[in-house]
């Protein structure tokens, strides 16, 4: 009798166990970091460089509640020499630095139980985005004026990409692609974002 409930009990045990094993068969976890290459424009579009972070707490083997930040930077210097007077010469100068956030979340798609060496995924995450611009203008004799420039509003990320395993910890994101449409000065910029980088599970 002992040795038939001995037996039980560690049936039960192992049952338990695999239960857990189960349970727990795919990455609950995921970061990303890299870079991330934005082209900005409502027409012919800006290259911007920046980086990318997402976290992704995945609740199910193919669903994944997803937080995602972009900053993207692009400088522009103009100058310009006109005649202002008989001989005289005047020199204009401006300086733009502009940056612009992407804050997002969302849903994400993936098969997290893979083993398989190609991993598609996609996601669709919406937020918002901050686009910041300084300027700084200066002439010849006239003192320099900064002026900063700045707007919040609706964005959201639309697209997906493909992981390669590494190994069991790492991937590495060959390619992600969304589009970005973000909402400033009362209309929407169609923009297109391009990432790689570094995936930790």
């Amino acid at each position: 009798m002992n040795k038939l409930i001995t037996a039980f009990c560690l049936a039960f045990i192992f049952s338990v166990c695999a239960l857990a094993q189960t349970g727990e068969d795919y990455n609950r976890n995921e970061f990303f970091v890299g870079y991330s290459n934005q082209q900005v424009g409502r027409g012919e579009r800006d290259t911007f460089h920046g980086f990318e972070g997402s976290y992704v707490r995945n609740v199910s083997r193919y669903f994944g509640i997803k937080a995602d930040v972009t900053g993207a930077y692009r400088n522009d210097d103009f100058q310009a020499t006109i005649q202002t007077a008989p001989g005289v010469n005047t020199t204009f100068r401006a300086e733009n630095r502009t940056s612009i956030y992407n804050f997002l979340g969302g849903v994400q798609v993936k098969d997290n139980a893979s083993q398989a060496r190609l991993k598609p995924f996609g996601h669709a995450l919406a937020g918002v985005a901050h686009i910041r611009t300084k300027i700084r203008s200066s002439s010849t004799g006239l003192a320099t004026q900064d002026f900063t420039l700045s707007d919040t509003g609706f964005a959201a990320g639309l697209g997906g990409g493909l992981d390669i395993k590494i190994n069991d910890r790492f991937d590495f994101r060959a390619i992600q692609v969304d589009y970005n449409p973000i909402y400033s000065e009362s209309r929407f910029s169609n923009n297109v974002r391009f990432s790689i980088g570094l995936v930790i599970k």
